[in-house]
């Protein structure tokens, strides 16, 4: 009866195998647009009156903020840095929406991410919009296992709580609550780290498992120079 069910269970095992590609390419169709359009918006590719070399070149708003120590990162060699940001990003993006190099690409994205995570995030926290209610905070689960820092996160949902309450009672005596909440309702940036640990996660998980199975130019390539050998 064991035996039976180990072999069921292998065969679906097998047959599941298939799809496996499914996996990574919702990783990739998720985080790809994400750096494309940060890329995008670190070089002058949009701007209409920049002439070719130009337009390769980072937004020099966005040089100053890597060099300037007082408001921005304070990062050497700016308009290196900036560069290889909005390149790494923007064509990296590319590359793994279409599952190409994914392996490779997503060394340098790895690194992109992990300075996001600990030059502009890391004095933020965790949270990338800071909860309002400490219930349902993430937090609470690292509370529970004695967590100080967790716990101070929750003590801060309260005053988010406290301030969002307070905005929401502005916006309904002197705004236009129904025009105002229309798109959504009103929150707190944190702007921490999870975003960008997130992606690292989902680039960590693409290093290893390549573009995947049948949804990617790799998985093709590969079969190709596999079929001439």
């Amino acid at each position: 009866m064991i035996n039976k069910i180990q072999s069921i269970y292998q065969t679906s095992i097998e047959k599941a195998d298939i799809l496996s590609g499914l996996a990574p390419l919702i990783l990739r169709l998720i985080v790809a647009p994400v750096m494309i359009i940060a890329g995008y918006n670190k070089l002058n590719l949009a701007k209409e009156d920049a002439g070719f070399l130009e337009s390769l070149l980072a937004d020099e708003n966005v040089v100053a903020w890597f060099g300037n120590p007082d408001w921005g990162l304070g990062l050497p060699f700016p308009d290196l840095l900036a560069f290889l940001a909005g390149w790494t990003e923007f064509l990296g993006g590319w590359l793994i929406l279409i599952g190409l190099m994914t392996r490779l690409i997503s060394i340098p994205l790895m690194v992109t991410m992990f300075v996001a995570a600990t030059q502009v995030h890391w004095h933020n926290g965790w949270f990338s919009v800071a909860p309002a209610n400490p219930d349902t905070s993430a937090a609470q689960v690292f509370a529970w296992l004695g967590s100080d820092t967790a716990k101070a996160s929750l003590e801060n949902s309260l005053q988010v709580a406290e301030r969002l309450d307070r905005i929401k009672s502005i916006v309904s005596t002197h705004g236009f609550p129904e025009y105002l909440y229309e798109k959504g309702n009103i929150v707190i940036l944190n702007n921490g780290i999870e975003f960008a640990a997130i992606y690292f996660a989902m680039f960590l998980s693409l290093f290893f498992t390549g573009g995947g199975r049948l949804f990617s130019l790799d998985y093709w390539i590969a079969k190709l120079l596999s079929s001439k050998t």
